[in-house]
């Protein structure tokens, strides 16, 4: 899954693509690179990121989702309100990638009534304050019950499991340790029977421990990809996709390998 931001604030490429004609170049550069689904979004979700309206938001995304979904790309819409959950879906998204898990009023019955696939992600708190002192009694086994809450209440909503995709969105309302944590487990995860979506690219827990600038973070980011993929995550959400392509390409050989196919 690569990574269009059309924001002018997210945390590593705000701006880059803030203009639809710069997105959709951007985006056909990550399908060409090999990125299966093109994930749009229009509202930052950085630790501080300010809500932004829904006007803005379709505006900023509608025309990025619709030209690519002309040109036959798998788009993904990244966004926690309703409204543009659906109207992203008219415009021709096939996934709605939102960090709150359908929880927003009317986001279960909108994606419910459209046969759109759903990622549904953890996130403690908002945004604006969810890295202000995070804490779990055991933060597997809490992101694990929530995310298994979630796919339950999908479920009664009408959402088969073929549907959903689940993320225990490292970084938002976690410390490092929470992370790795995470992370070493994400078998845990993996065991609730629907795939796992990983998205570590460029975060500060990738800063934290490389001492890297943002920028410069590549590397840890495929490292902790190929890692998660090794736990079960079934797709990676990436800003540098050739590089997470070449990775998989090797990781995928040695497993074939190994399994005599």
């Amino acid at each position: 899954m690569g990574i269009v931001n059309t924001t002018p604030d997210s945390f590593s490429d705000g701006g880059v693509c803030f203009d639809a004609d710069a997105a959709i170049g951007h985006a056909l550069k990550l399908a060409k690179d090999g990125a299966d689904i093109l994930d749009v979004g229009g509202e930052s979700t950085r630790p501080g990121a300010q809500p932004v309206a829904v006007a803005e938001e379709m505006r900023r995304v509608l025309p990025v989702v619709a030209a690519l979904a002309e040109r036959g790309l798998v788009v993904s819409i990244d966004t926690r309100k309703p409204e543009v959950m659906q109207a992203a879906i008219e415009a021709g998204a096939a996934l709605v990638n939102d960090v709150a898990a359908l929880r927003a009023p009317g986001a279960l019955d909108v994606a419910a009534g459209s046969g759109a696939a759903v990622c549904l992600m953890h996130m403690q708190g908002e945004p604006g304050s969810m890295q202000h002192a995070p804490a779990y009694a055991d933060v597997v086994e809490d992101v694990r019950c929530f995310l298994q809450e979630r796919i339950a209440a999908c479920e009664a909503a009408g959402i088969a499991r073929e549907r959903m995709l689940i993320d225990p969105g490292f970084g938002f309302g976690k410390t490092l340790a929470h992370n790795l944590a995470l992370l070493a487990r994400l078998d845990r995860i993996a065991d609730l029977g629907v795939p796992v979506l990983a998205g570590m690219s460029r975060k500060a827990m990738l800063g934290m421990l490389t001492g890297r600038d943002v920028h410069a973070r590549e590397f840890a980011g495929v490292a902790a990809h190929l890692v998660a993929v090794a736990r079960g995550a079934r797709i990676v959400r990436v800003h540098d996709v050739a590089a997470m392509r070449d990775a998989l390409a090797v990781w995928n050989a040695l497993e074939e390998t190994r399994n005599g196919t």
